[in-house]
């Protein structure tokens, strides 16, 4: 990615496909280019947590709500420490923002952390190629990026980017020290949370409920996990193909070897149908956004759901598994598509969810999953 800092708001600016397809409009944020994975997000609210979201490095987030940045940016919403998208379109950006926590506008806050995005194009139109195509490779130029550049030149950049399948890039967004989020009021239980991606508000929900965390990074050792003397184990979100994740995936199989309660959450979904001896798959366009409706095979409860994956878990949602840990099934389904989007054991206390149910940003259905990890803790203990 390269970028200026000088004002966007009248630049031209256009977005490639990979497959040809081109969309012109006004470059917003920084001006110059950026490549990634363009995916799209349904949320009509909650643009800062999505932009700061550490699942979303590596890809360009198209906003199929017209309009976006009414309510500015702030600096108590944000997911992580910075802006994670690789770029961001669009449609109709709002002018001035209108919110009493606001302290600057989203357009100043893309510029200062550099990164490009485009407004003015027709973002209907984009969402519906992504739908029927799949999530494809794009850039966006604006500036000297774009100026005099030959058309056939700007796809043949955007063709030379590597591809989201097969990429391995939850190290390049987790902490690279462990540090501890304290439990609010009194301390119940110890979790080791291995860092995939993890959103700020993860380790909050479970401090909320008397839980000290111990983050710890990607490449965390199940010797530094049990070192934390922990009650649980929580796996959390991040980016990339969880096909490359050995390691993490190594790494769980040893907390299921010893037992140890086990939650996981997106990626660390993934991770445990891995874990489990599952296959995982590369979704056409994803679940993006805060209104997926999701089944919870337990209770027979719909939630509706935030979501940001692009890769779900191939495991049958018809049977019990047997697996190397014991009895296995899906937990949980999207009903939009069938797609598996949670894990349980029923030999041990270990399950995970696909989506996000820290609910930052999003509706707070699904909270009660974090109450759930809490039980199984509590169940070992006694």
């Amino acid at each position: 990615m390269t970028t200026s800092t000088r004002g966007a708001s009248k630049v031209p600016a256009v977005l490639v496909l990979e497959d040809g397809r081109t969309f012109s409009g006004r470059a917003y944020g920084a001006v110059g280019e950026t490549f990634g994975e363009a995916v799209f997000s349904t949320g009509m609210t909650g643009y800062q947590e999505t932009l700061t979201d550490p699942s979303y490095h590596r890809q360009v987030v198209v906003m199929t709500a017209p309009h976006v940045g009414n309510t500015g940016v702030n600096d108590d919403d944000p997911e992580s420490g910075r802006i994670w998208v690789a770029g961001y379109v669009v449609r109709d950006p709002a002018r001035v923002p209108s919110n009493w926590r606001a302290t600057r506008t989203l357009d100043e806050e893309l510029e200062r952390q550099g990164v490009v995005g485009i407004s003015g194009i027709d973002t209907r139109a984009l969402t519906r190629h992504l739908r029927e195509r799949g999530a494809m490779r794009v850039g966006i130029f604006s500036g000297d990026a774009w100026t005099g550049v030959r058309a056939e030149a700007l796809l043949d950049k955007v063709k030379a980017q590597p591809q989201m399948k097969g990429a391995n890039l939850s190290a390049e967004v987790a902490t690279k020290e462990t540090y501890v989020v304290p439990a609010i009021g009194t301390k119940k239980f110890t979790v080791a949370a291995v860092d995939l991606g993890i959103k700020g508000m993860t380790p909050h929900r479970m401090a909320e409920r008397g839980i000290e965390v111990h983050v710890l990074p990607a490449t965390a050792t199940a010797e530094d996990i049990y070192a934390v003397e922990p009650d649980g184990v929580f796996f959390s979100n991040g980016p990339g193909d969880p096909a490359t994740a050995d390691g993490p995936v190594a790494v769980m199989r040893a907390v299921l070897e010893r037992r140890t309660p086990l939650f996981g959450i997106c990626f660390g979904n993934q991770i445990l149908g891995r874990a489990l001896g599952f296959g995982t798959y590369k979704l056409k366009y994803g679940h993006r956004g805060i209104n997926q409706p999701v089944q919870d095979r337990t209770t027979g409860k719909v939630d509706v759901t935030a979501h940001n994956h692009g890769f779900a878990v191939d495991a049958p949602l018809d049977k019990v598994s047997d697996t190397p840990f014991g009895r296995a099934e899906v937990s949980h389904v999207c009903l939009n598509d069938q797609v598996v989007e949670g894990l349980q054991l029923l030999d041990q206390p270990a399950f995970s969810v696909q989506y996000h149910p820290e609910a930052a940003a999003g509706p707070h259905d699904a909270a009660y999953l974090f109450d759930r990890f809490v039980s199984l803790m509590e169940a070992e203990r006694a």
